[in-house]
């Protein structure tokens, strides 16, 4: 991947292959192929040493275990050298007592985060890497979120989502608005005009709760 081909390609979609990369990380050299197989979490932060990331960190190794009982494997990324990013997570570990054992990667030259569009093909800085991607087992792009700076994000959102796109990737049903894990799901619409005139009430054939 060289940087005329990043410049090139337009932003990475919904539905769209996660590009590979391999870089290394805080647990040694990663490959984004050895993920396959199951769901991943991508998510960079602007700096090592900051207010918000670190605040962001101690959540996500406490919730560590909820995104592994998910089947859901993670890894951290931002533009700083390997050797800040294990400084850190000792610092983290000394603070407040808890390890960060998912990998953190390195991006000096940030073209994981240009891959991905996490920041712009000619930001000269980190400042806007505060991005989520879920990556399917397949390594699809499934969903994406982006937070400035000075905001950091919320875990229980971040697992109220993961569970909302395993439970619907097989397409047969939906998550509606304030889905909670436990809830009831929506059927997917049936595109037919018998079934749009074949139920008892005329929502039926759109905006029926799913079997539980």
């Amino acid at each position: 991947m060289t940087p005329e081909t990043m410049i090139e390609r337009p932003p990475l979609r919904i539905g769209e292959p996660a590009p590979r990369f391999s870089a290394r990380s805080t647990q040694g050299p990663v490959d984004l192929a050895e993920f396959r197989g199951r769901w991943l979490m991508l998510f960079a932060h602007p700096a090592d040493f900051t207010p918000v990331c670190t605040s962001e960190f101690v959540a996500l190794a406490k919730a560590a275990p909820q995104f592994e009982a998910l089947d859901c494997a993670m890894i951290g990324v931002s533009a700083d050298s390997l050797y800040s990013h294990l400084a850190w997570i000792r610092m983290i570990r000394d603070m407040a007592g808890v390890e960060v054992s998912f990998p953190v990667v390195e991006d000096p030259t940030m073209e994981i985060a240009r891959a991905y569009g996490m920041i712009g093909c000619s930001a000269q800085d980190a400042g806007a890497m505060r991005m989520t991607c879920f990556i399917d087992p397949e390594g699809v792009l499934q969903a994406s979120t982006c937070y400035p700076a000075s905001v950091g994000r919320s875990i229980p959102e971040l697992l109220r989502v993961l569970q909302a796109l395993q439970q619907t990737h097989a397409g047969d049903v939906l998550a509606p608005a304030d889905w909670q894990p436990g809830e009831p799901l929506l059927q997917a619409p049936q595109e037919t005009a018998a079934a749009a005139l074949g139920g008892v009430a005329a929502t039926d054939w759109f905006y029926t709760k799913a079997a539980s």
